[in-house]
């Protein structure tokens, strides 16, 4: 299906030399209750490991002035759902780090670009298992939406391409292209403050 690029002309392939997210030094995520309180730490890939840690997490939704929300696909050097669709961007807060903070952050880091707005959108707890990988994600996911309005200058190690998609194309991208597994999910629970940010016109 046609999707309109993120650099408004064709498909926006990263190509900048950025380090990737594997690091020297253990990557810790913050374990969490059913309440979404913290009760400790562990290492990132053993919290994947089945049949998963519930642990803190966010998801970002970046919409142009348009209304068109901006998708990314993940790179195939990722160890989670490498070469798949995703929302804006997704991942973990450091422990104690604000899950606002890391949203932001972290669409920096990804995509090179800061949100032009940018808020709460609820929380959402999961448990979905990657049938490609093997790994579970057991998540705590706080939610937030936005605004964007520079063009993304993706970081390669992270992310292979982005798009900016309407509803329609949306939906046709996910009849032909494989979506993270946690991505439904998290846009569901996401749409109320999506609504209210696009308006109604925007169709989400």
């Amino acid at each position: 299906m046609p999707i309109t690029p993120a650099n408004g002309s064709s498909a926006h392939t990263a190509t900048s030399p950025v380090t990737a997210e594997a690091a020297a030094d253990p990557i810790l995520l913050e374990l969490v209750d059913e309440d979404g309180t913290t009760i400790g730490t562990a290492e990132k890939l053993a919290a994947h490991q089945p049949p998963g840690l519930l642990h803190r997490a966010f998801s970002v939704f970046l919409f142009d002035a348009r209304g068109r929300l901006l998708l990314q696909r993940r790179a195939l050097g990722k160890y989670h759902s490498p070469g798949v669709w995703s929302n804006t961007c997704c991942g973990h807060p450091y422990p104690g780090e604000p899950p606002f903070v890391a949203a932001a952050r972290r669409t920096g880091e990804e995509l090179g670009v800061a949100p032009a707005l940018l808020r709460e959108a609820g929380t959402v707890r999961y448990n979905h298992p990657d049938p490609a990988s093997g790994l579970v994600e057991q998540e705590y996911n706080h939610l937030f939406a936005g605004l964007v309005g520079a063009e993304p200058r993706p970081d390669p190690a992270e992310v292979g391409e982005t798009a900016f998609v309407t509803p329609g194309e949306l939906e046709r991208l996910c009849a032909e292209r494989p979506f993270s597994a946690w991505f439904h999910t998290v846009l569901d629970a996401a749409r109320p403050a999506i609504r209210e940010i696009t308006g109604p016109e925007a169709g989400w």
